[in-house]
């Protein structure tokens, strides 16, 4: 017997092409799934998208050692209908550059960095991993997320490691709005409520690789019961995609050696997670306030002054939506 998801196309589409500031990190975060030709025209393009606008695309395929055909192929893999709309963004990118209204990167942290240096530069990455984030952001899938989430019987969140904290910040806050949420880091556990999923219900995979199997596992299931499936990956074209509805692809910034990919995924991510919680809360308006007005007031006597519990809490301790 098939089962009840059989037969529904899982997201795969292109993204729409990327805004010419967030080139580079549509670049970054399909990076792995490139093959090694049209990795080196990406990589081109991205180191100087002025040069390269100026370029026919037989010139830029001679000045990268691939094919017209590779050359072509990447502007579409970056969301671009043909090379001619790709030259258009990178000589958008490139005046953006030389007005100085794109921000220029930063170098890697160094061992020997003084502690203000490391403050300002995981500061300037962090603010421009959340710019690329929200110019690369699917509007069409994240507003048809939102509405899958508001309409659930029963949301379940799958996350490992880093990933799971995110996962975890997403089912509090749908909680705390009257919703049913379940965040798994367990992958036995994921695997066991995906089982007990069915059309109605939504189910949310976290993982910026795309590759972990301890989340693919639990999504494929809940897809093949027919539930709703959402993939947030920083790999639009990952394995984790193959079993979701719906794709909310997230920006990292550059892994280094004291910055792992854990550590800088999980800013987008918890963006994401942010835009997702708004969307719904504004759906749901009419329980979601009363739902959350009710939590406050329910943890209130768990927050105290230094003259002990507060009865009637102020603007300064009030309990925040997080609950600590």
């Amino acid at each position: 017997m098939a089962a009840e998801g059989a037969g529904r196309s899982p997201a795969g589409a292109p993204a729409p092409a990327p805004p010419p500031h967030a080139l580079r990190a549509r670049i970054r975060s399909l990076g792995p799934s490139m093959t090694r030709s049209v990795q080196a025209v990406a990589d081109a393009v991205a180191a100087d998208p002025a040069g390269c606008a100026r370029l026919t695309v037989s010139a830029l395929a001679e000045h990268t050692g691939t094919s017209e055909a590779t050359v072509v192929r990447t502007a579409r893999l970056l969301g671009y209908p043909g090379y001619r709309d790709l030259r258009l963004a990178l000589a958008a990118l490139a005046a953006q550059q030389e007005s100085g209204t794109a921000p220029t990167v930063t170098v890697d942290i160094a061992v020997d960095d003084p502690l203000a240096d490391v403050v300002a530069k995981l500061a300037h990455e962090e603010a421009q991993t959340l710019t690329d984030t929200a110019a690369a952001l699917d509007l069409t899938q994240l507003a048809a997320a939102v509405t899958a989430l508001a309409t659930a019987r029963r949301i379940d969140i799958y996350g490992i490691g880093a990933s799971a904290l995110v996962g975890q910040d997403l089912a509090q806050k749908l909680l705390r709005i009257g919703l049913i949420a379940h965040a798994h880091s367990d992958p036995h556990l994921a695997v066991t409520g995906a089982v007990q999923l069915r059309p109605g219900d939504v189910a949310v995979a976290i993982t910026h690789s795309g590759t972990t199997g301890d989340v693919i596992e639990p999504l494929r299931t809940a897809f093949e019961r027919g539930a709703t499936t959402l993939a947030l990956t920083g790999r639009p074209n990952s394995p984790v995609t193959r079993h979701a509805d719906l794709v909310l692809a997230t920006s990292a910034a550059r892994e280094t050696q004291l910055r792992p990919a854990a550590m800088s995924s999980r800013t987008s991510q918890l963006l994401v997670v942010d835009c997702l919680f708004v969307g719904v809360a504004q759906q749901t308006y009419e329980t979601a306030a009363p739902a959350l007005a009710a939590s406050y007031e329910a943890l209130a006597h768990r927050h105290t002054t230094k003259s002990g519990p507060s009865t009637t809490p102020g603007p300064s301790t009030t309990p925040s939506p997080s609950g600590v």
